[in-house]
């Protein structure tokens, strides 16, 4: 026997629905061959073609490995609405399809933030030791992230057992969204506000950069917000129901909200799939190894630009902010700050 906060928590997560199973397969299967082509185009292209490394490529290359194994977990999920709500790949299998799902939704927001992280201290502090990082110790950096996401999602191994309170849970799930949100948005507010204070924002260059920080910032909204949003309000429609309901009748009563929360953690998955569209428009050498490999025509760049920089972010760009830091503090330097 267990007690009544473990019982209402254990009925957040196992409330059965019917509508999801029409709902869902058709978007996870969509987000499955979106996810797992882009990705895995991606991975290939930062394995085999982008050379040489810099430290923002071990970001993205990790961003990248997170939303292709997050993608690989998805078709048990669609058969798990498929086969209206009854799961049919044992217990084991149960749980490591949770944990790679939730390590890696938690994994894709903690690398996003990274990434926002390192474009600001490229763009706002471009003379900052950590812009020279080598490779070896980015890894080393991705690989504490990665323990990091580990630590906050292994629970869901022990979310079969009654005796288990989801405290932690609710902790985990809210803090892999609302601090990246926050660095995010700083950011993001960061470096347009550095970028007009010295009036490079009307360049049209500037422009494009701006406006791909901004796409960044959205998507991440559009993408986690509905869901946390949604467990927030099941949390707190649940309490008040079990103070006026018996516990029979709370799940019945929250069948609406927790549709709505089975669809939008399902959104969360669509940045995945999206993802390798940052990718290609972060980048210059990225679009134009996408259009080699494609046997597409190339975009008009300088070749010697080109091979003098392999970064992730715009060289053009860079060169701005290296002249404008270079006017306003007489030192030079700025040219490393390849965003």
């Amino acid at each position: 026997m267990f007690s009544r906060g473990t019982t209402l928590d254990l009925l957040r997560l196992n409330c059965p629905q019917n509508t999801p199973a029409l709902v869902l397969p058709p978007l996870l299967v969509t987000e499955f061959l979106l996810g797992i082509l882009g990705n895995g185009f991606a991975l290939w292209i930062f394995c085999f073609h982008l050379r040489p490394w810099k430290s923002s490529t071990v970001l993205l290359f990790n961003l990248a490995m997170a939303d292709f194994l997050l993608n690989v977990a998805l078709p048990f999920r669609a058969s798990y609405y498929i086969s209206k709500i009854k799961w049919m790949f044992g217990g084991a299998l149960c749980n490591i399809c949770l944990f790679m799902l939730a390590m890696n939704r938690s994994g894709s927001t903690i690398f996003l933030m990274a990434i926002a992280v390192d474009r600001y201290m490229r763009v706002v502090h471009p003379h900052h030791p950590i812009n020279s990082l080598s490779v070896s110790k980015a890894m080393c950096g991705a690989l504490v992230l990665w323990l990091l996401t580990i630590s906050m999602t292994a629970h869901v191994f022990t979310l079969l057992n009654p005796k288990h309170n989801l405290t932690w849970h609710k902790f985990g799930f809210i803090f892999s969204f609302i601090i990246p949100l926050l660095v995010i948005l700083y950011c993001t507010i960061s470096i347009v506000g550095h970028l007009r204070g010295r009036q490079l924002a009307h360049h049209a260059k500037i422009k494009k950069a701006l406006y791909f920080i901004i796409v960044v910032a959205v998507l991440f909204i559009i993408c986690f917000l509905p869901s946390n949003i949604m467990q927030l309000l099941i949390w707190i429609k649940t309490n008040q129901l079990a103070k006026t309901l018996p516990l029979s009748q709370v799940c019945p009563a929250l069948e609406n909200l927790t549709t709505a929360f089975y669809i939008t953690i399902s959104l969360t998955y669509l940045n995945s799939a999206l993802d390798p569209v940052v990718y290609y428009f972060s980048s210059s050498t990225i679009k134009n190894i996408c259009r080699k490999v494609l046997h597409l025509p190339q975009a008009k760049t300088d070749e010697s630009t080109e091979k003098k920089t392999r970064e992730t972010g715009s060289q053009s760009l860079s060169q701005l902010l290296s002249q404008s830091h270079s006017q306003g503090n007489h030192c030079d330097g700025c040219s490393s700050a390849n965003i």
